[in-house]
């Protein structure tokens, strides 16, 4: 049995509110707050980066455990990072002092956490040398946002932090259960930083041009294409990865989704046929790539929203576009 022994979050000390962002975009407070879904957010400074806060939210697990027990570092967050073509896993590993644990990234944008706890979960079945694994990312997607671009519009809750998760084969919360992974990568196009790759180097003129910010091609062709499919595919992964793991919908005692504008919130949970209630909506915290599921899982625990039995189902979705769901049954308070 793959458990979760314990979650961590954190968060920089910046709020941008939604008053804030109306100054930023012209978009009224009230729009942001009702169709956004966002109160508030929390930002980076200029000296905190994603591996910095990636770092800070897995200190308190090492007070759990020595960070010499630590078998394998799985970063799975933002893949804007520190630096381009780069690792931060080798340096949450230094600074951690988790001197006997390999280090990797994997990246799949906003749909990584659901995928993350599945690969640990495979590699601690599979190695029977390897005993903790500590799943780690941060977040600093505040910085990519152009606020006076329209047309990455959807992506102005974007926002910055850092979540954890320690997995072992026992002493956890959680068990691991099954997953469901879903990709049409007939997205793969839509969405992307221009500039900065290989396709389009950075320059001085990518850098005039505002081209080092995310940005969607084509808004109102890509929503024509996605509208259709994207809540079903939520809906999709979700029933799948529950009855893969021998449960029904109506087993689900809490979803841990990605931060959505409010009305795709509430179409999830309505195919679901579940209240608000059963669920985490991150409204004063905004959408930080892969890690909502997992602040979600955070938030729910110290706010005793779970009871030992529960099923949660942690789901996200990332451009590209890939949906991903893994189902918890919680196993200990």
């Amino acid at each position: 049995m793959i458990q979760i022994v314990q979650t961590s979050t954190y968060f920089p000390n910046g709020i941008e509110t939604a008053k804030d962002l109306e100054a930023k975009t012209g978009i009224p407070e009230q729009v942001i707050k009702e169709k956004f879904g966002l109160y508030e957010k929390h930002v980076a400074d200029s000296f905190t980066h994603a591996s910095d806060m990636a770092i800070k939210a897995a200190l308190p697990i090492l007070e759990k455990i020595d960070p010499l027990a630590i078998d394998v570092i799985i970063y799975f967050g933002s893949p804007f990072k520190d630096y381009g073509v780069w690792s931060s896993a080798s340096k949450i590993q230094h600074e951690l002092g988790a001197k006997n644990a390999y280090a990797f990234e994997i990246m799949n944008v906003s749909s990584c956490f659901p995928i993350a706890l599945k690969v640990a979960k495979d590699i601690l079945n599979a190695d029977k040398t390897v005993n903790h694994i500590l799943l780690v990312g941060g977040c600093k997607e505040s910085q990519i946002i152009d606020y006076e671009n329209p047309r990455s519009r959807f992506m102005f809750n974007f926002a910055d932090g850092g979540a954890a998760a320690l997995l072992s084969k026992d002493d956890g919360k959680f068990e691991i259960l099954e997953s469901s992974i879903y990709t049409d990568g007939s997205f793969h196009d839509d969405i992307r930083v221009p500039a900065g790759g290989s396709v389009l180097p950075a320059s001085y003129e990518t850098v005039e041009n505002n081209l080092h910010f995310i940005d969607v091609k084509d808004p109102a062709e890509m929503k024509e294409r996605l509208d259709p499919v994207s809540v079903s595919n939520f809906i999709k992964v979700i029933k799948e990865s529950v009855i893969k793991s021998g449960y029904s919908l109506n087993d689900i005692d809490m979803v841990l989704p990605l931060h959505t504008k409010k009305s795709m919130f509430k179409q999830i949970l309505d195919g679901l046929n579940l209240p608000e209630e059963k669920a985490i909506y991150l409204d004063h915290y905004g959408h930080m790539s892969s890690l909502d599921p997992l602040v979600g899982l955070n938030m729910a625990e110290e706010e005793k929203k779970l009871q030992k039995g529960s099923i949660v189902v942690a789901v996200s979705a990332g451009t590209g576009y890939t949906w991903a769901a893994t189902t918890l049954r919680k196993i200990k308070d």
